[in-house]
């Protein structure tokens, strides 16, 4: 059977957490509403509850029988994105401008249903960490948990978390030993000319045109200076300057969104960014300041997790519904802090509707809840295997 009986039982329930958590959507650092949801039905279930690390972060910690030592791990991001939601659903987003638009409403529904079942069976022996994380979202929430403590306080043998992947079909779930999402880094570009009359270009060092000369320069280093076995997107995502018609700016920003596997990568990148800032700004008159922000690193999974939780899959849904060797992405994750701290895998779960193709991140995309039983059985026995009683 691939979910648990009981956790069937309360679906409809978990539907509606869901629903009103995205109903309700909150950024990074801001999750008052959802944390103070997560912690009430902790509580209720008889589940100790921390609040307040790095904010608005929830830790729920669970004892089951025995006497055991074994601790482990699992975790669920709580944010929102910055964006309006143009779906039709009921339960759309009563917030401007914030938006479900990754699902992470659905993750944090389902390590609620894996917590309340644990809560009621307890049919492990060890100590089972409910992780509620904020801020995963650019915001660097998972780096601030641990710079708080958070495996000092909760120590955790193993650590996992699940994404939802709407581009594989419902109840399939993918795996991926070693680097499966790239690190992400930030570089903002900023210029400064000499602002003019638009009717007088000679008297100025336009910005846009020695920005449009970093914008293609900045190709150059992915396509003539990066390995081509190493993969690496550079994007240049914003490019501000001016304000008038007739006004040639004084000033331009550029920023660039930055996504390798390799931190030889990163450290070349971040170099050849400087030259070519200061090159071209010597070149034009101008002046063009770097500033280079390193963000998470790429999500690298353990061969033998990845392995272990595959099998726990396999006999919960079926190998015919497991992928062992998943796809990689460019995107990013910053559970990635998490697993640079502690062993553990990173795990996809299909959620795929048919006539559905919005993807993470879409305006309309919709968390599928016919996974969240899926994703709480999993959890459950993921536990009960991980920290067997006897």
């Amino acid at each position: 059977m691939p979910i648990h009986n009981r956790i069937a039982d309360f679906h409809d329930e978990m539907t509606e957490w869901r629903r009103d958590i995205h109903a309700h959507p909150e950024i990074g650092f801001e999750e008052q509403r959802t944390s103070a949801i997560v912690a009430e039905k902790l509580e209720s279930w008889g589940i100790e509850v921390h609040r307040g690390i790095a904010e608005t972060g929830v830790i729920g910690v669970l004892r089951g029988n025995g006497s055991g030592t074994g601790t482990i791990g699992i975790r669920a991001d709580m944010d929102a994105l910055p964006m309006q939601e143009e779906g039709e659903v009921p339960y759309r987003s009563q917030i401007d401008n914030r938006m479900h638009g990754c699902g992470h409403d659905g993750h944090t529904t389902m390590l609620l249903g894996a917590a309340r079942y644990l809560a009621e069976t307890r049919n492990f022996d060890g100590t089972v960490h409910f992780i509620f994380q904020p801020a995963e979202e650019g915001r660097g929430g998972a780096r601030k948990m641990v710079s708080e403590g958070l495996f000092d306080r909760f120590p955790c043998d193993t650590v996992w978390a699940i994404h939802n992947a709407p581009h594989l079909p419902l109840g399939t779930m993918a795996f991926r030993a070693g680097a499966s999402l790239a690190s992400a880094d930030r570089a903002t570009l900023r210029v400064r000319g000499k602002g003019s009359h638009a009717a007088r270009p000679h008297d100025s060092v336009d910005p846009i045109a020695v920005g449009v000369q970093l914008y293609q320069g900045v190709q150059t280093i992915v396509s003539r200076n990066v390995d081509p076995l190493k993969p690496l997107v550079m994007s240049i995502t914003q490019f501000h300057a001016g304000t008038a018609n007739n006004v040639i700016a004084a000033t331009a920003e550029l920023i660039i969104s930055i996504r390798a596997y390799d931190a030889d990568v990163q450290d070349l990148v971040e170099k050849r960014l400087g030259e070519l800032c200061d090159g071209v700004g010597r070149m034009y008159g101008a002046t063009v300041e770097l500033e280079y922000l390193r963000g998470v690193a790429a999500t690298i999974s353990g061969e033998a997790e990845s392995a272990f939780a595959a099998d726990v899959a396999e006999n919960l849904i079926g190998a015919d519904k497991v992928t062992r060797n998943g796809e990689r992405g460019m995107g990013s994750e910053d559970f990635s802090m998490m697993l640079a701290e502690r062993p553990g895998a990173f795990l996809w779960l299909g959620g795929g509707e048919p006539g559905k193709d919005y993807g993470l991140h879409h305006p309309k995309y919709d968390f599928n809840d016919a996974a969240l039983p899926i994703g709480a059985s999993f959890w459950a026995s993921l536990v009960e295997a991980r920290l067997p009683r006897g």
